[in-house]
């Protein structure tokens, strides 16, 4: 055992499968090392992957050979005495499929092993014993993808022959390479599939399965404790959640109160604790409102200060959300996309020549749905750091009457038409809740991971021909 003076990792042939270098500290009275260290570990690049359970795989007698099997979970594997010869075969569906690597490993060199990667080991001495930290629950009943020991299109170099090892009758009977049916990734989940965001989510996600309260490729009410237990959340690796309770007003009167606390606090504490415990990235979607709208512009760290049940119960979900392990929480602002809003109202009203009122001193920037999820791929694909980021198109802050008349003015009617007010006259005799006068949101930390917003008018434009029919393709 020749140990590596300090911690290292190594990639391999195949995606995913780590080799660690570990310091083993020896004396006359044996030896002592850090099997699972998850500060130093994930610093160096392995994936903070969350073990749950610890198994101990004792071979009595040189040659014992177990495998080829892939499990549906992540595990690291450390030999703890002996020596094994260790092999991986890709069972993932993709185009690593059936890419092999093989080493020689003894308690100076861990493996990390991702879910649907085959392996096996083969003893090299009496008495060798390794064991494997894994991030799911082993499930009786369950069978999962193997291959057989010998099949010569992968072409594993044993060094004791597989007719002089020690293999079980279940492990000689794995079929050839050709015929395993390769272990399907993880998916990706969209909840409120059938929203403005879900739609454009949708589109940018095209392989997702689509939930919903109806209407969906299925039904999932996260605020219903059957429903959630029911779901099988093990199957997938991402989940958008585009679903929230956004009737401002209705939320101050009794009933509304208790449905948006639900949507909006209650279902993200169980979709963080969810992804805890199943390991999925987590996104999710907040608002300006949970701010009171007395900053020029908003940052992320700003701390908390709704005026109102809307924003208040959104505060609470971005505080649950905080707690998974893997999230991104997207805060935005005056939300446009296919479906009711300000803009479509806009064009409706100067179509039918109606000059409306509008406030002109409740400050922001729009923020279009498309614009929105693809910024989403973006911190998704890109691996940015998880966290808190503000997402809305960029360009000059503008108040609800600046938009109105630009709507107007590409309508082709005289933006004059639109009459600004002030919040305090646009209120008078009606019943609403409070809304921040300053609803802009700083973009810094989200450029600076890359992404370049579109402007907010730019986008308005093209989406009021699009919407007039004068831009089908837009």
């Amino acid at each position: 055992m020749e140990p590596s003076p300090e911690l290292t990792l190594e990639t391999t042939p195949i995606p995913g499968l780590l080799l660690l270098r570990l310091p083993v500290h020896e004396d006359g009275r044996g030896w002592f090392k850090e099997n699972w260290q998850r500060e130093k570990m994930v610093a160096l690049g392995l994936p903070d992957f969350g073990p749950v359970q610890n198994n101990v795989s004792h071979n009595a007698r040189r040659g014992v050979t177990r495998g080829i099997h892939a499990e549906p979970w992540d595990k690291l594997v450390s030999v703890t005495t002996g020596r094994v010869f260790a092999a991986w075969v890709d069972l993932r569906r993709g185009d690593s499929f059936g890419s092999t690597f093989h080493v020689e490993v003894d308690p100076s060199v861990s493996v990390f092993v991702p879910r649907g990667v085959g392996n096996s080991y083969q003893a090299l001495e009496d008495g060798t014993s390794y064991s494997y930290l894994v991030n799911d629950h082993w499930r009786a009943g369950v069978t999962y993808p193997a291959v057989h020991l010998g099949d010569p299109d992968v072409a594993v170099p044993w060094p004791i022959p597989l007719d002089e090892a020690d293999v079980s009758e279940k492990d000689r009977a794995n079929p050839l390479l050709a015929d395993v049916v390769p272990m399907e990734p993880h998916r990706t989940l969209i909840i409120g599939a059938n929203g403005q965001l879900g739609r454009a989510l949708s589109v940018d996600f095209p392989e997702a399965d689509r939930a919903d309260l109806a209407g969906a490729d299925r039904v999932l009410d996260v605020t219903d404790p059957a429903g959630v237990a029911a779901w099988p959340w093990q199957e997938y690796d991402l989940v958008l959640n585009a679903a929230a309770y956004t009737a401002v007003d209705d939320a101050e009167a009794p009933e509304g109160r208790r449905t948006c606390w639900a949507a909006n606090a209650q279902a993200p504490a169980t979709l963080a604790r969810l992804a805890r415990d199943h390991h999925f990235t987590l996104v999710h979607y907040s608002t300006d409102y949970v701010f009171d709208g007395t900053a020029e512009s908003h940052t992320e760290a700003e701390p908390f200060s709704p005026l109102g049940v809307y924003g208040q119960s959104k505060a609470a979900g971005d505080l649950a959300v905080g707690s998974a392990p893997r999230h991104y929480l997207l805060r935005t602002s005056w939300v446009i996309g296919d479906g009711h809003n300000f803009v479509r109202t806009m064009q409706s009203l100067a179509e039918r020549g109606v000059s409306p009122s509008v406030v002109d001193d409740q400050v922001g920037r729009l923020t279009f749905t498309g614009e929105l999820s693809r910024a989403t791929r973006h911190l998704v694909e890109t691996g940015a750091a998880y966290g808190t980021y503000n997402v809305t198109n960029d360009g000059p802050p503008t108040s609800w009457a600046d938009l109105a008349r630009e709507v107007f003015r590409l309508a082709g009617r005289d933006s004059e038409d639109v009459v600004r007010v002030s919040t305090e006259e646009y209120a008078a005799g009606k019943s609403l809740a409070p809304r921040p006068a300053c609803s802009v949101l700083g973009l810094e930390k989200l450029i600076g991971t890359g992404f370049v917003p579109e402007d907010a008018l730019t986008a308005l434009a093209r989406y009021c021909r699009r919407e007039s029919g004068a831009d089908r393709t837009a």
